[in-house]
C-alpha cells in the first residue's frame, strides 16, 4: 500500500498553505453543500485561502451541470424508482454518474486568468499522478457541446484523456468575483449497467488502474503537495476538517435542497 502523505524537506521559504479536507462519503446534496459552503467562505473572506478535497458518494448519484435544465423523461423515472439520486452542481458541464469515481473540489481565491490557462494549471497535479502510474493524460480536443447529455461523451480542453482518447477526468468551473470552484470526476470503475440505462451507451473503456481507491487518494495527495498551481515549488497541505460552525452552514444548505437540488448562487460557470 502506498504510504500516507508525510511532510517533505522544509523549503527555504514556507510553501503556500492549502487546506486539505479529509475524504467524506456522503449523499449528493451534502457533497454539493460542502463545496458551496467552502466557496462562499472563500468569496467573502479574503483570508479563507485555497481548499482541496477528495470525496466519494454514498450511493449512485447523477449530478447535473448548472445549465442542464431539460432532463430526459426516463432520467426522472429512474430517479423516482430509486435507481440513483439527482443533484445539481453549482458548476457547469453535463451530467456525471457518480459512484464508480473519485471526485475532487479545488477552491482557489483570486485565481489568475485566462480561464483556459487556469484549467491547465488546476489539472497539473492530476497529470503528474497518472504519469507516475505510467498512464499519462492530456487535455481533450473537442469543442464544448450541449447536444450530448453525458459529461464523458465529449472531451474538451477542460478534460483529461489517455492516448487512446478515453476520458479519465471531467472538470467544470464556477467563478464568482475572481474566486474559483473547480469540480472534477476521476472515473475509476464506471457502473456499466446503470450508465447504459441512463445515457443509452456504454461507459468509456479505460485502462485499468494498478491500485485501488485508497492508494489512488494517497498518490493524488502527494502529487497535489508537489504541484498544485499556487506555487511552482509545491504547497503545504494542511489537514483541517470542517468546523462545527461550517457543518451547521452545510446542513442548512443540504436541508434546503431536495435530492434534485437547484443551486441559484450567482457566478459564471464553464464546462468540461
Amino acid at each position: 500500500m502506498l504510504q500516507p502523505l508525510r511532510p517533505g524537506p522544509q523549503p527555504d521559504r514556507p510553501a503556500p498553505a492549502v487546506r486539505w479536507i479529509p475524504t467524506h462519503t456522503l449523499p449528493g446534496p451534502w457533497q454539493m453543500a460542502i463545496d458551496g459552503q467552502l466557496h462562499d467562505q472563500a468569496c467573502t473572506d479574503p483570508g479563507a485561502g485555497a481548499v482541496l478535497r477528495l470525496y466519494r458518494w454514498s450511493r449512485p448519484t447523477l449530478s447535473l451541470g448548472f445549465h442542464q435544465k431539460t432532463l430526459p423523461t426516463h432520467w426522472q423515472e429512474l430517479a423516482r424508482s430509486g435507481a440513483f439520486d439527482l443533484v445539481r452542481r453549482p458548476t457547469g458541464g453535463r451530467a456525471v454518474l457518480h459512484g464508480g469515481d473519485l471526485s475532487y473540489a479545488l477552491i482557489w481565491p483570486a485565481a489568475p486568468g485566462p480561464r483556459a490557462t487556469v484549467y491547465g494549471r488546476c489539472c497539473g497535479w492530476l497529470c503528474r499522478a497518472f504519469g507516475d502510474l505510467g498512464l499519462p493524460l492530456q487535455p481533450g480536443q473537442s469543442a464544448p457541446s450541449r447536444d450530448r447529455s453525458s459529461c464523458f461523451a465529449t472531451s474538451t480542453s477542460a478534460d483529461l484523456i489517455h492516448a487512446d482518447g478515453s476520458k479519465r477526468i471531467g472538470s467544470a468551473q464556477l467563478w464568482r468575483g475572481g474566486c474559483l470552484l473547480q469540480h472534477g470526476s476521476i472515473m475509476i470503475t464506471p457502473q456499466a449497467e446503470l450508465w447504459e440505462r441512463i445515457f443509452g451507451e456504454e461507459p468509456p473503456l479505460l485502462p485499468a488502474l494498478p491500485l485501488g481507491f485508497d492508494d489512488l487518494e494517497a498518490l493524488l495527495l502527494r502529487s497535489a503537495a508537489r504541484c498544485l498551481p499556487l506555487d511552482c515549488g509545491g504547497v503545504s497541505l494542511v489537514l483541517r476538517d470542517l468546523t462545527p460552525e461550517e457543518w451547521t452552514g452545510v446542513a442548512a444548505k443540504a436541508q434546503g435542497e431536495s435530492s434534485y437540488a437547484t443551486h441559484r448562487n450567482p457566478g459564471s460557470r464553464s464546462r468540461g
